[in-house]
């Protein structure tokens, strides 16, 4: 007798009404600037300034006010200082992401929280539920979906910022981890989208659409999916390589 095929979370949400279309128009928004400038052009300054930007709107999104020479240059507050530490070497944490993803997930609130928490806390979830959550992320992750990548990446933010898994740092590890997830699945390789920012720029909408999914039914995930499409093509336009 044949095995029923393995569940595919990512794909049943993406097939909630309107996803596929808004997901389909965000794709090719992204694809367009991307091939427009031509990817062998993007520079690794192209990269870093990206990834800068993201810190400062992630920061952001947890009440910090900085600009991104501020932050270059040693400012900013402790939440803006940690979204830093966190989006400048993010990239390094992308081989253990794709093959370890509770690994991974460790690690970036090990980067985040470096100075600020004793070293046994470092990368540990603050309670047994939280952990819970990562683990059961984690192994969603590992499991082959027909899912598009942008709805993962969402997706995968939205399951790590409801978790409370990193008491304070949860929200920009969540953001962090669907960067690293749009560069593992091949939406924007160089990593030049700013995804952080698509958020900040709508922020009460990010708030609400967040606190939906949380509800833990499809109203809410289909909400937080039509949110997020909009921030993601929010994201490409606020690419340093615009």
């Amino acid at each position: 007798m044949s095995r029923p095929p393995a569940a595919d979370p990512f794909a049943d949400a993406a097939a909630l009404e309107g996803v596929a279309s808004s997901y389909a128009g965000a794709r090719d928004g992204i694809d367009a600037v991307l091939r427009d400038r031509g990817l062998r052009r993007t520079t690794p300054e192209d990269t870093a300034r990206s990834l800068l930007l993201g810190a400062v709107a992630s920061a952001a999104l947890d009440g910090s006010a900085v600009t991104a020479d501020e932050l270059a240059e040693g400012g900013g507050d402790e939440r803006a200082r940690a979204a830093l530490r966190l989006s400048s070497q993010l990239l390094g944490v992308l081989p253990t992401w794709d093959r370890a993803p509770l690994q991974a997930l460790a690690r970036m609130h090990a980067l985040a929280a470096a100075g600020t928490l004793p070293d046994d806390q470092l990368g540990r979830p603050v309670d047994p539920a939280g952990a819970a959550r990562l683990a059961a992320i984690a192994e969603r992750v590992r499991r082959p979906t027909t899912a598009p990548g942008l709805v993962v990446a969402a997706l995968v933010h939205a399951d790590i910022a409801t978790s409370g898994a990193f008491g304070d740092l949860t929200g920009t590890i969540a953001r962090a981890t669907e960067r690293l997830v749009l560069v593992s699945k091949g939406v924007d390789p160089a990593s030049v989208m700013v995804p952080e920012a698509g958020h900040a720029a709508d922020q009460p909408a990010y708030r609400a659409s967040l606190q939906a999914y949380a509800e833990g039914d499809l109203t809410g995930t289909h909400r937080w999916l039509l949110y997020a499409a909009e921030a993601f093509t929010r994201a490409i336009e606020l690419s340093p390589i615009r």
